[in-house]
């Protein structure tokens, strides 16, 4: 296989779009996401995305299949309820730049493509300018979730080895539709910043 990673910006999101809402479908439907996607639902959350100033998506083709994808923007042009616990904790908007999703099929994991992904957003948060944070974050589940696999590994080494920690009280409140749900329901989901 024949892995490329490319970050794309301004009007060139828009022909990366379907793959992005396939991956994320995909890729989030399993722990610890649960994720039970739907186009609709993708369209309405990524129209945003493509709309934010400075948005920026990394993609990894193998060929010409793109395989996985990192977004990231700057955190005053995403949703509010990621906007909130940064607001409430007394930073400043305009300086922190927030990593959104990764997703990546399976078969692609432990090659070097998560290190490209946060490398090509910081780069492009360093570029925009005037970002002091660097930040993404990761659902909350508790350990004995009938749905956690077994051999389930927590990403916490490889996020500490890019330089992020969790910063406690910095959490956000995001609905979605679980597998299994019938309707959305409200996750915690923990912030992780590093400095810029």
């Amino acid at each position: 296989m024949t892995l490329t990673v490319e970050a794309i910006t301004g009007e060139a999101l828009k022909t990366v779009l379907p793959d992005l809402a396939r991956l994320r479908i995909q890729v989030f439907r399993d722990w610890p996401y649960l994720y039970d996607g739907s186009e609709d639902y993708e369209r309405e959350y990524l129209q945003k995305f493509i709309e934010a100033k400075g948005a920026v998506c990394v993609i990894a083709r193998d060929g010409d299949t793109i395989v996985g994808a990192s977004t990231a923007s700057p955190m005053a042009e995403t949703d509010k309820e990621f906007i909130e616990p940064f607001e409430k904790a007394g930073y400043d908007i305009s300086k922190v730049f927030y990593c959104g999703e990764s997703v990546l099929v399976g078969d692609y994991r432990g090659q070097g493509v998560g290190h490209k992904f946060f490398d090509e957003r910081e780069a492009h948060a360093r570029r925009l300018g005037g970002f002091e944070i660097s930040t993404f974050c990761r659902v909350v589940r508790p350990d004995d979730h009938p749905l956690k696999p077994a051999s389930y590994h927590a990403l916490d080494k490889f996020w500490n080895k890019r330089g992020y920690a969790p910063q406690e009280g910095l959490i956000a409140h995001y609905p979605w539709k679980d597998i299994g749900e019938t309707e959305e329901t409200v996750k915690p989901l923990q912030f992780w910043t590093k400095a810029l």
